[in-house]
């Protein structure tokens, strides 16, 4: 298989590393609740569920497990080697696995077929992979006994490559001002473009992506995501006011551009969910928020994290780095989709990122990494930005900063 990959070792899980580097945390995280799970098992583990599912291969063994620090919230990932032999000759291969965190994923569930993050993830990669030209990384069979692994699991080969990194954020530091040239930056921003357009060009009907349905009717539309994140956020604040929040949800209802471009929406469209290599998209990864609503979705998810990465922080734009608005006419150019409202569309991403802040900032409170005190389930910069946006006030204090 011979795919190996740099996956994201320091920065798994961006919006809880990022909250966490944000609140300026120093406890000791050997110490928080997520990282006492006992883990000496995991080798012996994956060696018995390899040798299990391919049958000529014997003397199977994991070695040089690892599992980056920032890794739990979403999801818990583990990179391994597997060694084996094979018709008398030895052999070897680098994987990533995913496994289920003990409170389930991060984002709203869409519908029951989605309730295990791992299942939902390794489902939707092996639809993308089919049927688009998105690159995905090698897929080994899901896993849903938790008897195995403690938790349903999967694991991908590992595709070599890099990743910006967001601590410091890319526009500050790393290969992309220390290395990449002008040119190397547009084809960077091109490619993850190209990518995104791609998997907006599945029919997902024809893809059997039914189960993703959330409208249950066969006509899924931006009031169900609407409505999911809704009632996502009530259940989540537990009667905690968050005005901006619910703000936000009324403005985007009472603008609703009733686009019907639906399809299949990556859900987290950044560049860091995607593995590079010489500055061209070889893997896309994180699949947890997919869903079927209007594509623009992606393209304000994407517009969200520039903002978030130059104009939040008074970063500079590099030289070639494309502009938003370049970025938008090139994902017009190759997706033959206009972007009609791309203000709308970095609203409504900026309002599902906040919302999920709320059960994130619960959970970094309940690790021990963040003071209770911070209130950042509902005092961020998630939060600050999306009052920026909308042009509203924000009565939260923002105790987390950029």
């Amino acid at each position: 298989m011979n795919t190996g990959a740099e996956y994201k070792e320091e920065d798994d899980d961006e919006s809880a590393d990022h909250a966490e580097t944000a609140a300026g945390s120093t406890a000791d995280r050997g110490h928080a609740p997520k990282f006492t799970v006992d883990r000496s098992s995991y080798n012996s583990k994956l060696a018995a569920w390899f040798a299990s599912h391919f049958a000529d291969r014997t003397d199977v063994e994991v070695v040089d497990l690892d599992i980056p620090v920032s890794t739990g919230f979403s999801n818990e990932t583990v990179m391994f080697t597997v060694r084996w032999t094979e018709d008398g000759a030895a052999h070897s291969d680098r994987f990533v696995g995913r496994i289920e965190p003990a409170d389930g994923g991060m984002f709203p569930i869409q519908t029951p077929a989605c309730a295990v993050s791992a299942e939902l993830q390794h489902r939707i990669m092996a639809v993308v992979a089919e049927h688009s030209q998105a690159p995905i990384p090698p897929l080994l069979p899901y896993e849903a006994d938790p008897a195995v692994m403690d938790r349903p699991f999967f694991a991908m080969g590992f595709v070599e490559g890099v990743i910006p990194p967001d601590h410091p954020r890319y526009s500050q530091e790393g290969f992309l001002i220390d290395e990449a040239t002008p040119d190397d930056r547009r084809r960077m921003n091109e490619s993850g473009l190209d990518a995104m357009a791609a998997i907006h060009q599945i029919d997902w009907k024809a893809a059997g992506l039914d189960w993703l349905d959330r409208s249950g009717t066969g006509n899924p539309q931006l009031s169900d995501q609407l409505e999911l994140y809704r009632q996502y956020i009530e259940t989540e604040l537990a009667g905690r006011d968050h005005p901006v929040l619910m703000t936000t949800l009324d403005w985007l209802e009472a603008n609703d551009p009733n686009d019907d471009r639906v399809g299949l929406s990556w859900g987290d469209a950044r560049h860091g969910n995607i593995i590079w290599q010489d500055y061209t998209a070889a893997a896309v990864l994180d699949w947890e928020a997919c869903a079927l609503s209007p594509t623009e979705a992606d393209v304000g998810w994407w517009l969200m994290f520039d903002r978030m990465t130059f104009d939040d922080i008074g970063a500079d734009r590099m030289e070639g780095f494309p502009t938003r608005e370049e970025m938008i006419a090139y994902y017009e150019k190759v997706s033959g989709n206009e972007v009609r409202n791309p203000h709308f569309w970095e609203v409504f991403a900026a309002m599902r990122f906040a919302a999920i802040f709320i059960r994130l900032g619960d959970r970094l409170v309940a690790s021990g990494l963040v003071p209770d005190g911070m209130n950042p389930a509902v005092g961020n910069m998630v939060t600050a930005a999306l009052s920026r946006l909308l042009e509203i006030d924000n009565p939260t204090p923002n105790k987390l900063s950029f």
